[in-house]
């Protein structure tokens, strides 16, 4: 009969599918696998079929000389092996033969006690026999083929000390810094132990120059431990140096002092957040807390564009934040802004709340065109919240807010738009960033102020300029302020009648009155980080006059020197250097307004103006700023004899001879002018001494001596 190869392995296969789904009955058992080759003392294996009846024995067997071939299975073991048989039935029909060694596999020395030790290092190399067995007939035969090791184990207890790595600052990784390849010669390194002399020979002439090719420099002569008593220099020790031998040129070109920090790997977890813990003291930018140590949150603006309502509230960081949401129904009522706030010190300040009623609410609302079936009236609906946090050192003193409340009236689905801002104040400073220390950064804003002439104190005031949105209307329009440096130019409109051009001169009065909102500061501050309490740093606003001889009323719809542009004019200067970079300060501030003539038309087309008192035309109003830098000359004027004798000049030559004992002059403004000269007296003092006691003047002495002979 013909077998064709593999049909044992298919036969097995086709048998366990059969035993699955027929209860095992048909087949005969088989283990899986039949053959297994093993390095440790532990073996295990399955029988499956029809395992009813089934009965084990493990035998140790050897191959035949002649025909190389193992013996047939046998239920009857040939005698006692030093291995274990356990089996556990798994499910219907399958067992979880276990085959287990009882012996130690410790190698045997001069210390090792144990009795059945390994002799040599292959401890255990044999043949075994597993028999499943039927009513005393062998069923089915696993083959295991064992080539175990011996163990060793160390005779001293494992040390703990880890492996101490140099400081890389000082000190690299190795003493041959081009060997890079592990057991391989690189090409020009002369110190890699891995080259043969065959292949230095080849590039003996072109190594790899200086430290990272292995060659480090010796310790140079001037250097207190490169001399010897016996080869010492005339200046040796007074003109020799003193340095530890972790200072030398090498620092940093094998390591820079930058650590990689581990990123961890993405996780779909979900992260497990802890407990907020409240600060003992706060300090700027951590989050401030309750009573209840929960954080003190305001709705502010997220990252994506959205409103994230329990935001944390930081420390000294001020911020402002608008959220929008659309409103077709009445909104619920706010919660109790009255609040218990930790202050940072070990007590508690509450919030005290300021209520106030909006006047106009087109800055917070947006109409839309969809009408409402049920109009809705909702009364002191918040549509703004605004902070302000007394602070002092590590704490807080005290928390206002101003709540501005409103009566809406819900005809149509709106947009509501609610304001938050914080700011922290100081006593009468708000901790707004300065602008510059000492002199003002550019883009940073010009800082402006108000004495207070009870306290004597100056109040932070602003200067600003027109932001308008989305209408356009000066009504609407939003204020930013004025940037040290940037010259800009914005403006809004204003809604102007007939009637109001009539009444012209009300018409300036009211224009005027809206542009000087932009400045409500009297004093400027001459540098980015001034005194409020000292008016030494700080300059007056002036403001250029108009005449003021206009006619109050209007002829024919026209009003004429109407102010409608505002202009600030900065005057700055440079003052001098602070590590290189210029110190600017403001001088002057000059505000101006020009005016234009104001004429409503009925036509564009047309040059004569309307007689309708109800129509309603609006005309722009512009703000600006301007910087001027005025050039200063603090360098002192030239003396005639700088003028005629320029090879003298120092900045005209690389000799200078006025500054040959420029640490003894005026000039060096170093340290005081005493502690310089008392310094150079000592260096004269010791060359002195180094001519005296050195060899020269030795042979001067031994000349004169022998001429005196």
């Amino acid at each position: 009969m013909t077998r064709f190869p593999g049909s044992h392995v298919v036969f097995n296969f086709l048998c366990i599918i059969i035993m699955l789904l027929n209860d095992g009955t048909i087949c005969n058992v088989v283990f899986q696998p039949a053959f297994i080759l093993a390095s440790g003392p532990r073996i295990s294996s399955f029988l499956v079929g029809n395992v009813s009846g089934i009965s084990f024995s493990i035998s140790a067997v050897s191959s035949s000389n002649a025909t190389g071939s193992i013996p047939s299975s046998s239920c009857v073991p040939v005698y006692q092996t030093q291995w274990n048989l356990s089996y556990e039935l798994i499910g219907k029909n399958a067992f979880l033969v276990r085959v287990s060694l009882n012996r130690s596999l410790q190698l045997c020395g001069n210390e090792t006690s144990v009795p059945d030790c390994c002799q040599e290092p292959l401890c255990l190399q044999e043949t075994l026999l597993v028999s499943a067995c039927a009513d005393e007939t062998p069923k089915a035969s696993l083959i295991i083929q064992t080539h175990i090791y011996a163990q060793i184990f160390p005779n001293k207890p494992i040390s703990e000390n880890k492996t101490a790595i140099p400081n890389q600052v000082f000190q690299p990784l190795g003493s041959c810094p081009c060997d890079v390849s592990l057991g391989e010669c690189d090409i020009r390194c002369c110190c890699d132990q891995d080259c043969t002399q065959e292949v230095l020979h080849l590039f003996a002439t072109q190594c790899l120059p200086g430290p990272f090719g292995g060659s480090f420099s010796p310790v140079p002569e001037y250097q207190c431990s490169a001399q010897s008593s016996e080869n010492d220099p005339d200046w040796f020790p007074f003109l020799c140096v003193t340095s530890p031998s972790d200072n030398n040129p090498f620092l940093g070109l094998f390591y820079d002092g930058r650590t990689v920090s581990p990123k961890p790997s993405p996780s779909f977890q979900a992260p497990q957040m802890t407990a907020a813990v409240p600060p003992i003291n706060y300090r700027q930018g951590d989050p401030i807390f309750t009573k209840d140590d929960l954080y003190f949150t305001i709705p502010q603006n997220s990252g994506l564009g959205q409103c994230a309502d329990n935001a944390p509230v930081a420390f000294l960081e001020n911020f402002e934040s608008q959220c929008v949401r659309r409103l077709q129904s009445c909104p619920s009522p706010s919660d109790d802004l009255r609040l218990d706030v930790k202050d940072g010190l070990g007590g508690v300040v509450s919030v005290s709340v300021v209520d106030e009623a909006a006047n106009d609410l087109r800055l917070f609302l947006s109409n839309s065109l969809e009408p409402i079936s049920v109009p809705q009236k909702c009364d002191n609906v918040v549509v703004a919240l605004s902070y302000t946090l007394y602070w002092r050192e590590n704490g807080l003193t005290a928390i206002t807010v101003k709540r501005t409340t409103a009566n809406i009236t819900l005809s149509s689905p709106v947009s509501l738009t609610r304001r938050y801002s914080a700011v922290f104040v100081n006593g009468n400073e708000t901790s707004q960033p300065n602008s510059g220390n000492s002199g003002y950064l550019v883009k940073r804003p010009v800082i402006g102020g108000i004495l207070d002439p009870a306290t004597e104190v100056i109040q932070r005031a602003q200067i600003n300029l027109w932001q308008p949105g989305g209408d356009g209307l000066c009504s609407s329009a939003e204020l930013r302020p004025a940037l040290f440096g940037i010259n800009s130019t914005s403006g809004c409109v204003i809604p102007v009648s007939l009637l109001n051009v009539r009444q012209c001169s009300r018409l300036r009065e009211t224009v005027r009155a809206v542009l000087a909102e932009l400045v409500t500061a009297t004093l400027v501050s001459t540098t980015g980080n001034p005194n409020f309490s000292n008016l030494v740093d700080w300059v007056n606003i002036t403001t250029s006059l108009q005449n003021s001889s206009q006619p109050a009323e209007g002829i024919s719809g026209e009003c004429s020197a109407v102010p409608t542009h505002l202009h600030i004019h900065v005057r700055s200067v440079i003052m001098g250097r602070v590590q290189g970079v210029p110190q600017t300060v403001i001088q002057a501030v000059e505000i101006s307004f020009i005016e234009t003539t104001w004429r409503i038309k009925c036509d564009i087309g047309k040059m004569n103006p309307c007689v309708n008192p109800e129509i309603v035309q609006n005309f722009p109003v512009t703000s600006s700023v301007t910087f001027t830098e005025n050039p200063l000359n603090t360098q002192p004027p030239r003396s005639r004899f700088s003028i005629n004798f320029t090879e003298f000049d120092c900045d005209r030559n690389d000799v200078c001879w006025p500054e040959l004992a420029f640490p003894l002059t005026r000039y060096y403004t170093g340290e005081p002018y005493s502690q310089a000269l008392a310094k150079g007296l000592i260096l004269v003092f010791f060359f002195i001494a180094a001519s005296v006691l050195g060899t020269p003047w030795r042979q001067i002495r031994q000349a004169w001596n022998n001429a005196r002979l």
